[in-house]
């Protein structure tokens, strides 16, 4: 086909369909970045505040490959300014949606629509032992407070035995704006967010629960893996993302490397003799995926020196056993809800817990999203108002743990809190504030 009418056919085209119709061959792609072409999609969609030069539409369409452009660009020159520009205004739409806080969490108060906003999706990116990938598209989301919580399931997942990596990866489209029906054909960028390993998974990681159909796994950090039962054959993917930074994580990465988090410049204090100790707050969310159970915000947090700091540790008291008035219920049956295609389960005595706690200036200081369990005790509550079993749940990662205490009121079917504790890092709080605890 001769290529002027080639360019006449691309002249119809979207900038998504160019774009691919370029990865065609070498011949598609040289027609496919004619400046004629992309001068007329960018005036388009950037119309000059002054009209300084018009374009005549005959022209652009009729411009041969060889020719000079309109502007005398070398081909592929309105192509870039084009996808430039509209990168550059999707960046500033996010940029505006990022800036208003929430002063319960110390977060963007519009993390939903700015995620939207970009266009930005997840994936998880399964390679089995030839190095033959599996990409399999978010199936669904479910927003909360502080997280996003992230479903995959499918009729066709790869043999789980051939399996070597799991990957979880942000992807958003080159042009945003042209991919809000989630096109997953076009032109996409992926950063790595976290990379699993999948060999000898049920030894290495760490059994949450399990239900009549599947048996669930938890891999640091934040996701889980669903098993069909007696199969070994995976049944659904979960991912719970808290949104501290994580459209920096999702979205500046690249490939095969994560995105580097800005280390904290520390403000230092010679005033104050407990700088570091004091006035946290806690911002806590307990809930299925779905359903919250518990969600609630703590205040004017702190700890004392000598018995307070211990091992390692600052020891900040938020719900004690001593103290009935603190004392927190749950809401609904405490479990991981899970469905694919066909069916859908409840795994109970687990649940997903974000934790956001901030430092004295309202900044994020620790952050996490991640999937827990209950465990039984051995002991049983002697409060007067809570008589029945008590249940423990215990999380800990390099900065810091969380130790929850919860009695089952079988009269009422419900549970309480009755003691939260959070464990930070003496290394965490003096690197953050240059102390020396």
């Amino acid at each position: 086909m001769p290529s002027e009418i080639l360019l006449k056919i691309f002249s119809y085209l979207d900038a998504v369909s160019l774009l691919c119709a370029g990865c065609v061959s070498k011949r598609f792609y040289d027609l496919a970045n004619d400046n004629g072409i992309w001068l007329k999609l960018y005036s388009s969609c950037f119309p000059p505040k002054r009209m300084i030069w018009k374009i005549n539409p005959a022209e652009t369409e009729t411009i041969s490959l060889g020719c000079a452009t309109p502007q005398g660009r070398r081909p592929g020159y309105w192509k870039k300014e084009y996808i430039f520009r509209q990168i550059a205004a999707v960046k500033a739409r996010v940029m505006q949606l990022v800036k208003p806080v929430d002063p319960q969490t110390g977060l963007p108060c519009k993390n939903r629509e700015a995620i939207r906003a970009s266009g930005l999706s997840w994936v998880i990116v399964l390679k089995d032992t030839s190095g033959k990938e599996h990409v399999m598209e978010q199936a669904d989301l479910s927003f909360k407070d502080t997280s996003v919580t992230i479903f995959w399931y499918s009729a066709h997942w790869p043999c789980l035995n051939i399996l070597s990596t799991l990957e979880l990866c942000g992807v958003t489209p080159l042009l945003p704006n042209q991919n809000r029906g989630a096109n997953t054909n076009g032109p996409r960028r992926r950063s790595l967010i976290a990379k699993y390993s999948l060999s000898n998974l049920t030894k290495t990681s760490v059994a949450l629960g399990a239900d009549k159909l599947v048996q669930v796994f938890c891999l640091n950090p934040g996701l889980l893996l669903g098993l069909w039962k007696g199969k070994n054959e995976i049944a659904f993917v979960t991912a719970s993302l808290h949104y501290h930074q994580l459209l920096e994580k999702s979205t500046l990465g690249s490939a095969t490397l994560q995105y580097v988090l800005l280390p904290n410049e520390p403000v230092l204090d010679d005033v104050d003799p407990e700088y570091g100790l004091h006035d946290y707050n806690l911002h806590l969310d307990m809930h299925s995926g779905t359903h919250t159970c518990m969600c609630g915000t703590f205040k004017s947090l702190f700890c004392r020196k000598g018995s307070d700091i211990q091992n390692g540790y600052l020891r900040l008291t938020v719900v004690s056993v001593k103290d009935n008035a603190k004392h927190l219920p749950i809401i609904g049956t405490v479990g991981l809800s899970w469905r694919t295609d066909a069916l859908k389960g409840h795994v109970k005595d687990c649940y997903l817990m974000d934790v956001t706690v901030l430092d004295e200036t309202r900044k994020p200081f620790w952050c996490f999203s991640a999937p827990v369990n209950m465990e039984l005790s051995s002991s049983t509550s002697g409060l007067y108002d809570y008589m029945g079993h008590i249940y423990t749940t215990e999380y800990a990662d390099s900065e810091g743990k969380v130790s929850v205490d919860l009695v089952w009121l079988e009269e009422t079917k419900e549970y309480f809190v009755i003691n939260l504790v959070l464990y930070i890092s003496t290394k965490k709080v003096n690197s953050w504030y240059g102390t020396n605890y």
